[in-house]
């Protein structure tokens, strides 16, 4: 039997690796369903389609009530990010409000060009996408 100490690091580490295979990704989106279009604004994205990467499951959110605003989209749609307990953000674009509030909820931000959102998963998945250490755009890119 192994001792305490190195059953608590095994436990540990095994802990750590489910939980890197259970991961939810937020892609942003200009429809409902994976075969839409990946949306290039983050905070004015029509939807925020989230995946389950254990189950494959996938859930549209409503994201139109940031469409319109005058100030404040990327902040308000990193926040609902973050209460929707996502790990990873794939997106077109990302400014500055919108990079520091999903960073500060340890949110990871992948940038994307991708035509559809299920191409833009798989191309995640596969590891061909890098993650981000600053935004892409200025404030307000619309």
């Amino acid at each position: 039997m192994l001792p305490m100490a190195r059953r608590q690091k095994v436990a540990a580490y095994k802990k750590i690796t489910e939980r890197k295979k259970q991961m939810k990704i937020a892609i942003t989106s200009q429809g409902k369903d994976l075969s839409s279009e990946v949306d290039p604004r983050f905070g004015r994205a029509k939807q925020l389609i989230v995946v389950d990467t254990d189950t494959g499951d996938f859930k549209a959110h409503d994201n139109s009530v940031n469409l319109n605003a005058a100030q404040g989209a990327g902040i308000q749609t990193g926040q609902n990010i973050a209460n929707l307990g996502v790990d990873v953000v794939i997106t077109g674009n990302v400014g500055p409000n919108a990079f520091r509030t999903l960073n500060a909820a340890k949110v990871k931000v992948f940038l994307c060009k991708a035509s559809t959102v299920q191409e833009a998963l798989e191309m995640f998945k596969e590891g061909k996408l890098q993650e981000v250490a600053s935004p892409n755009v200025e404030s307000h890119w619309v």
